[in-house]
């Protein structure tokens, strides 16, 4: 089973997601180096990915897909700083929550934006 981090950046009702070039939508992050912890992996990725660096993460919970564990994190960053793809980004979106559910996006991106969007509808009293 694979490990990787998995970076949600939120702001207000947005989530940023990324894509490759002729792929679909996903949350930053990726494959936690066997040196690192997962919260380090996550900082790294967001960073690699996005040009963002994270000035928090907080370990929210581990979603498992068919084959990878994901370590999800929250990731808190400069209100002020916009993402800029990188590496073998190509694109870089925030998305109301609400919409990814329609988007062209990864099955386990869908799974953890429900989770969460679940979550805090929960705790809102919503």
């Amino acid at each position: 089973m694979k490990n990787r981090a998995t970076v949600l950046c939120i702001r207000g009702d947005r989530i940023l997601l990324v894509a490759r070039a002729r792929a679909r939508w996903a949350l930053p992050g990726g494959r936690i180096k066997r040196d690192e912890t997962p919260a380090d992996a996550a900082r790294r990725e967001l960073e690699e990915e996005t040009g963002l660096a994270a000035t928090d993460v907080i370990y929210l919970f581990q979603f498992g897909g068919s084959s990878t564990h994901h370590h999800v994190f929250l990731a808190d960053v400069p209100t002020h700083a916009e993402p800029e793809p990188m590496n073998e980004i190509a694109r870089c979106r925030w998305f109301v929550h609400r919409k990814i559910a329609t988007l062209s996006a990864s099955v386990p991106t869908r799974g953890i934006v429900e989770l969460v969007a679940r979550a805090t509808t929960d705790t809102d009293g919503s």
